[in-house]
């Protein structure tokens, strides 16, 4: 059975009736804060808290991820309005230029998760999107491949963050069911960024001016958009319930007193090594990455699906609005697999892979329909998106089964490096030679998606077996009590109780 606690003590054997005392540094924040509460949460008041936690957290999770995945997608919108001319790239220097984002986003993966540990994560954070509002910017004054490639490489550097912030922030404000939802939420916000940002496409093929072309207009929008979230975040987005702005001291306790049951720990700045060999050990661990890693191959999809809809025949003008739509197909899945898989417990690994079947199906259509079947074409290829469902309750399901915050962080980073290898490789598959039908990509693409549902599956049957086992050995005549050391004004020492915020077992289905 694994050890998660973020309120671990420091020997693992268990005292009958006796209590185990640890010291302050080695308690998560939030234990620190609730030591001492044992009232129950009336529903009502844990109800109340929530929504404001939602009216304040979510919108600004919501607008984030919607830009950040607008910013890194610019270089595919950017596709259609000349960039790919006016720099003079080759097919081959285009692809490297999805590639270098995600390996930027590989290589400092693991020291962002650390920085997000060590630092206020929304402070973090905050600095984070500000460089890259200016490295996004940037682009606008590039000539070449030497000056995208450098531009893009800070963009994946900063970007890399987000998504492992975000991560740890749900499971700091929501518990395990409600962070199903609310990574949907911030998930699907991915097809709004498409949508968004096919209309400012199109607005900036309607501005002329001499000397700056549409893709730089495009460019420089969407740095000034970035640019003001980021002072955004620095004054709004909180760091942890234990320092919320918008929660009173009662309302912060009560906060961490709401998520008691996701036993997985709030925050602890000390690094705990314990937690970081367990991480690595745990077959889950290696199970979700490999997911991460082959879900993300096919993403490369999102540099190329411009060129692709341009090539059946659409204008520059039609193939903007039109990928609007495959934001639509996205924002659907997302919300409709999200729901269901809070409705149905434990439901995550049948949802998701289900929601892979239509994506085959799209893959098969866009590979056996004659070239000459433009709309059918078309349909096939928004039927591809279907899949993102799959990827975004692995990232919710990820974070609710793994408990202490080392270990949580640790599992985070290998994770998100293992989408950035995926995301890496990706553009490779589209060489020249393979266009217009693109067979071999194509081919690769369906493969991954394959094994992916089968992965996740696997995953559910080694949560449920260990779950079955650690059911089968609790012994209800072991009692263990925690308590805080902490030492007074006058120099005394003292002891205080409090709630053991997170569980030793981190097996949830």
């Amino acid at each position: 059975m694994s050890s998660g606690s973020s309120v671990g003590a420091a020997k693992d054997e268990h005292h009958h009736g006796q209590g185990v005392s640890v010291s302050s540094r080695e308690v998560d924040t939030a234990a620190q804060l609730a030591a001492g509460l044992s009232e129950p949460l009336v529903p009502e008041e844990a109800l109340r808290i929530r929504r404001k936690i939602d009216k304040h957290v979510l919108p600004l999770m919501c607008v984030l991820y919607w830009v950040q995945f607008m910013d890194k997608t610019t270089l595919g919108n950017s596709a259609i309005l000349g960039i790919q001319t006016a720099t003079h790239l080759t097919t081959a220097q285009y692809n490297r230029l999805g590639t270098v984002f995600y390996l930027s986003y590989l290589l400092f993966e693991y020291p962002q998760n650390l920085a997000l540990q060590r630092f206020p994560v929304g402070k973090w954070m905050s600095v984070n999107i500000f460089v890259w509002s200016i490295a996004l910017a940037s682009h606008a004054a590039c000539k070449n491949f030497a000056g995208l490639f450098v531009a893009r490489f800070v963009l994946g550097m900063c970007e890399g963050s987000i998504t492992a912030g975000f991560m740890i922030v749900s499971s700091m404000f929501y518990t395990r069911n409600e962070q199903t939802l609310r990574v949907g939420y911030w998930f699907l916000m991915n097809g709004t960024a498409q949508i968004i940002s096919g209309f400012i496409s199109f607005g900036t093929l309607h501005i002329h001016t001499k000397g700056f072309e549409a893709w730089q207009w495009f460019m420089v929008i969407t740095g000034v958009i970035t640019f003001i979230l980021s002072v955004a975040y620095w004054f709004l987005f909180p760091d942890s319930p234990t320092t919320a702005w918008f929660l009173t001291m009662d309302e912060r306790v009560k906060a961490i007193h709401r998520i008691k049951e996701n036993q997985t720990g709030v925050e602890n700045k000390h690094f705990k090594k314990e937690q970081l060999y367990e991480a690595l050990r745990d077959p889950k661990t290696w199970l979700f990455a490999l997911f991460a890693a082959l879900d993300s191959i096919p993403n490369s999809l999102t540099n190329q699906q411009q060129i692709i809809v341009s090539s059946l025949g659409f204008t520059y003008l039609q193939t903007t609005l039109l990928g609007c739509i495959f934001g639509v197909v996205e924002i659907f899945t997302i919300f409709t697999g999200v729901h269901l898989s809070a409705h149905f417990k434990n439901g995550r690994a049948y949802v998701g892979a289900i929601y892979f079947i239509p994506t085959l199906v799209g893959i098969a259509v866009v590979n056996l329909l004659p070239w000459s079947n433009k709309a059918g074409l078309l349909v096939g290829q928004y039927m591809t998106g279907v899949c993102t469902t799959g990827f975004v309750l692995a990232v919710s399901w990820v974070g609710t089964v793994t408990a202490g915050h080392t270990k949580k962080v640790v599992t985070n980073a290998i994770m998100l490096s293992a989408y950035c290898i995926g995301n890496a490789a990706g553009p490779f598959l589209w060489k020249a030679q393979y266009k217009p039908r693109n067979h071999v990509p194509w081919a690769v693409i369906a493969a991954c998606y394959i094994v992916c549902p089968i992965i996740l599956l696997t995953i559910r049957f080694i949560l449920d077996r260990e779950n079955r086992k650690r059911d089968a050995s609790i012994d209800d005549s072991v009692t263990e009590e925690y308590f805080i050391e902490k030492v007074t004004k006058d120099g005394k020492r003292i002891e205080i109780k409090v709630d053991k915020v997170c569980h030793i077992s981190d097996h949830f289905t």
